[in-house]
């Protein structure tokens, strides 16, 4: 495509359609409808094209554009695409044009504004995943709460209000942060090299900061990061929101508002302040593993569907942390590809639960019994997105925790144990969620319920084939996502004390530091 710049297409294209539809008459929702799916599936088109040409030999971002925006202030507009980024940019083009077509039912009313909001959030979420400089990336990061507040405020259920609001103020609070440590970043860089600059690859390379400074920015930027990933114990905002937001913005949500948190942490806490990631990465491994304990733990307590699949997201981000801070190649390949898996079998599974909550208007696990009978596709649907949740081998998940997991194993063995049991757990709320609502005899209205039709059949399939290709053929995703992985690996060692252990160490005997023979 030659100086095609492809990448502003990806983020334009959705806000200009948001901009458009706005402009439809308010009783020609048709119109609207047609371009939402114009914008989404246009932006599908060229996610698709980015990730089928993307160049595996090479560490550098690809397809940068660097353009100047406000040069008094050291401000840049760039973006730029690497191995981590770019399964983030695929899953968002995959999941709006679904989650508009998961909505045609459940959204009647004010349709032209809910599709604006809808395209304004993927082109905020794009420009998020794509910037390489820390203030346009900021812009992009505030961007995304007002379509978010308002799909929630305006087409959740019955708490909408005070779930918008918490949502809104939650991640307000953490901005703050990012935004007063970006800005220090910058000046420090400033005051050091003559050069005001908030280039994500120029301060990558810089290697100016003293350590309490250091550690004083991370903790700025984690407090942003920490939210939105939901790190225990930043979590308490997302149950709430989940079971009051609309299905298609539950869908967004945990596949790629939660990723934000994650990958803000890997591609900038983790590069750019490398030696306070390895000292604070203790710290970080606890919570990750009392995440993934914690949130497996509480979701088997639950009574509502969407609530039992919002705490195991929890726990399921956790693992994603525990791989990044095991600072290691094989956990960070676990934490990005469980990034990329996540959205798969999580969208699926709130989208069998909109089925069900459109079908009983509820979600109460009491109120189901038999659903399997009634509605076998159905059941045979939610079952399969069980088993790519919990990690079954031959399913995506399996892949990612595994890395992830081998990582802190390597790097810190009782990290690993501990969070093992978060697998087992798993298995153990949603295989019990499953046979409450899905098996034995059904009654009343359960007896009744209507099978999948051919729409709900093309929103979820896909999600489940995609998890079932990337567990059965990992090599696809992570030869793409290895190279970056490595090059972050490689700046923290050459910027900080720490030195990545190899998996052989794992098999030197305690005491005498020899390999086992």
């Amino acid at each position: 495509m030659g100086d095609f710049p492809i990448l502003s297409v990806v983020i334009a294209v959705p806000i200009a359609g948001a901009l458009v539809s706005m402009f439809v008459p308010a009783h020609r929702p048709e119109i609207a409808k047609a371009i939402g799916y114009a914008a989404t599936m246009i932006t599908f088109g060229f996610a698709a094209w980015l990730l089928w040409n993307f160049n595996t030999q090479t560490v550098q971002f690809q397809f940068v554009q660097d353009r100047p925006w406000i040069p008094a202030l050291g401000v840049r507009y760039i973006v730029g695409v690497d191995g981590i980024s770019i399964f983030m940019i695929a899953v968002t083009a995959l999941l709006f044009p679904l989650g508009l077509l998961s909505s045609e039912r459940y959204i009647t009313h004010r349709v032209k504004a809910y599709v604006a909001w809808f395209l304004l959030l993927e082109g905020a979420i794009m420009g998020i995943f794509l910037s390489l400089d820390l203030i346009l990336f900021f812009v992009f990061w505030e961007l995304m709460l007002v379509p978010m507040y308002f799909l929630i405020q305006g087409w959740g259920s019955e708490r909408r209000d005070f779930a918008a609001m918490k949502f809104f103020l939650y991640t307000a609070f953490g901005s703050a942060f990012l935004l007063a440590a970006t800005l220090a970043l910058g000046f420090i860089h400033e005051a050091d090299t003559g050069s005001l600059s908030f280039d994500f690859r120029v301060l990558a390379d810089w290697n100016g900061l003293s350590g309490t400074t250091e550690v004083v920015l991370f903790l700025g930027f984690l407090a942003a990061f920490a939210i939105k990933a939901p790190l225990f114990p930043f979590h308490t905002w997302l149950p709430l929101v989940h079971t009051e937001a609309p299905t298609a913005g539950s869908v967004v949500l945990a596949g790629v508002i939660l990723k934000m948190g994650a990958y803000g942490l890997l591609r900038f806490s983790f590069e750019l302040f490398p030696q306070a990631s390895v000292d604070l990465a203790p710290l970080l491994l606890v919570l990750a593993v009392i995440g993934i304990i914690y949130g497996a733990i509480v979701a088997t307590m639950q009574t509502d569907l969407k609530r039992v699949i919002a705490y195991s997201s929890v726990a399921h981000m956790g693992f994603v942390v525990l791989g990044i801070f095991s600072l290691t190649v094989i956990g960070i390949n676990g934490a990005v590809f469980t990034m990329l898996s996540h959205p798969l079998t999580t969208g699926a599974l709130f989208l069998v639960v909109g089925m069900l909550y459109e079908r009983r208007h509820t979600r109460e696990i009491s109120e189901f019994r038999g659903v399997w009978k009634a509605a076998p596709i159905l059941g045979g649907f939610f079952l399969v997105a069980l088993f790519a949740g919990i990690g079954l081998p031959g399913f995506s998940g399996f892949i990612g925790e595994f890395l992830s997991l081998l990582g802190a194993f390597v790097s810190d063995r009782p990290y690993a144990i501990v969070a093992t049991f978060g697998v087992i757990l798993a298995a153990v709320y949603s295989l019990w969620a499953f046979q409450r609502v899905f098996t034995g005899k059904p009654q009343g209205e359960n007896a009744k319920m209507r099978d999948v039709n051919l729409r709900e059949v093309v929103v979820v399939a896909p999600l489940i084939a995609l998890s079932l290709f990337l567990g059965l053929y990992p090599k696809a995703a992570l030869d793409r996502i290895q190279p970056s992985v490595k090059r972050a690996v490689a700046n923290l060692e050459r910027k900080s004390d720490y030195r990545e252990p190899k998996p052989h160490d794992i098999l030197r005997v305690a005491g005498d530091g020899e390999p086992k023979k």
